[in-house]
């Protein structure tokens, strides 16, 4: 490719006593495609995706973001510069309605009386109603709390939460997990309107069928190695299997 990468993963090792969890592991991820992270239970996909998004520091190698190397590897400054993480429990407040999730952390307010500082709530449900407009996300009272949603639509908000705070690369932990056709047909629509909107995305997903949909291109990790970079076009489900498994090179 010819476009510059966005991120830019370099020999980057993450050891845990004598454990080695991640072992030079290089890649790129360029804007506007989807790539899958795939590799069986173990493989290191989890403590990747954690060095990535400051969750771990990295024991050796460098991260790069839009050609600069990441030299702050904490969540707040990874998520500032644009790359946002959900994981499998969404991270979403249950009490709590669907637009005040949205802001949750980033709040807006205003002056009552120009010298109490009160939450505003009218411009933050607006707000969310156009994102979530945007994302062709439908939920008919965003006032309704997050504890009475689906769990597609629940899903469907963390995406949402994220795209609204600029994210330009988007890492999913197993997004369609318990979930059912329609929701997850609901998801992997979404996660298309993402690339089409520009954004990147990295898919963590056990169902290959969901990874042949939506990804452009594959990672396959086994013991915390990286084995191979595939097209996902010029590659096959049984292909996947014998390279998470071992039993191919």
């Amino acid at each position: 490719m010819d476009r510059q990468a966005i991120l830019k993963v370099e020999s980057i090792c993450k050891y845990f006593g004598g454990i080695h969890a991640v072992q030079d592991v290089s890649f790129e991820i360029y804007p506007g495609e989807v790539v899958g992270l795939i590799g069986d239970n173990g493989a290191g996909k989890s403590t990747l995706i954690k060095m990535i998004a400051g969750v771990h520091r990295p024991t050796r190698g460098s991260i790069y973001w839009m050609g600069r190397k990441l030299e702050e590897t904490n969540p707040r400054a990874v998520r500032d510069r644009g790359i946002e993480t959900i994981y499998q429990d969404l991270a979403l407040a249950d009490n709590l309605r669907v637009s005040s999730n949205l802001f949750l952390g980033r709040e807006q307010t205003k002056k009552l009386l120009g010298i109490i500082e009160i939450l505003d709530e009218k411009s933050m449900l607006s707000q969310a109603k156009e994102i979530l407009s945007r994302l062709d996300i439908h939920i008919p009272d965003l006032r309704t709390t997050v504890r009475d949603l689906s769990g597609g639509q629940r899903q469907s908000i963390a995406i949402g939460k994220a795209i609204f705070w600029k994210a330009k690369l988007l890492i999913m932990d197993e997004p369609t997990a318990a979930l059912g056709v329609i929701e997850r047909t609901k998801i992997l629509n979404l996660t298309k309107k993402l690339r089409d909107q520009g954004v990147s995305v990295i898919l963590i997903s056990h169902n290959l069928t969901d990874v042949f949909e939506v990804t452009d291109r594959l990672i396959v990790l086994r013991r915390g190695v990286k084995i191979r970079e595939l097209l996902t076009r010029e590659t096959s489900e049984s292909e996947l299997v014998q390279l998470m498994i071992g039993s191919a090179n």
